[in-house]
Formats: structure tokens, sequence, C-alpha cells
């Protein structure tokens, strides 16, 4: 599974980068076979003024099944990454639900 990350108003550091493909790791592991690619964009909108306003935005790529999108805002990085990468997790657990439901499988009976 490619992860892309990307900052604003923040520097990319390594440690950021492992925490954050860690806790993608940990959230979307199971599917990764049928993940296509995952953008993790995290932001930093008030800059050195403080505030609840470190955001994190993930997108998921499913290929034919679609895109899903989640997003989190906190006043530590750390805890946006881990909320938003839970809700991509459960996101994409029911993205490839919908998707296999449309799908009709025959089998043909031996008799």
């Amino acid at each position: 599974m490619k992860i892309r990350l990307s900052t604003r108003g923040l520097p990319p550091t390594d440690s950021l980068r492992e925490f954050a493909e860690l806790r993608l790791g940990f959230a979307l592991a199971r599917f990764s076979p049928r993940i296509a690619g995952v953008a993790v964009r995290l932001g930093d909108e008030n800059g050195p003024k403080g505030g609840v306003d470190k955001s994190c935005r993930i997108t998921v790529d499913l290929g034919r099944a679609g895109v899903v999108n989640t997003e989190d805002t906190d006043a530590i990085l750390e805890a946006a990454v881990c909320r938003a990468a839970e809700r991509a997790g459960r996101s994409v657990g029911r993205a490839l639900e919908r998707a296999g439901r449309g799908r009709r499988t025959t089998r043909r009976l031996a008799l």
C-alpha cells in the first residue's frame, strides 16, 4: 500500500511520516490488496497561534469501488491522525462491503 503524505503549514518530519504510516497501516492493513493508493494531507490552519486547528485529511482510492475521504481536526496533530485513520478504516470496510453486494455470483449445481 503506497501512502503519499503532504503537509501545509507544518514541517514534513520523518517522525511525523512514520507515525502516520504506522497508524494507517494498523487501520487499513486488512484491506491493502484492494487499495490502489492513499493520500494524507496534514495541515496547521493558524500556524503558531495555537488552538484546535491541526487537521488530517485522508483519501483512500479503492479503484472500481470508489474513493473514501475522511477528515479530523484537533489541537494535537497525532490525535487528529489517529481518529482520521480509524474512520478511514471503518469507511473503507463499508465501501468495500457495498461494492461487493453489487456482484451476483451463481453456482451451478452438480446433478
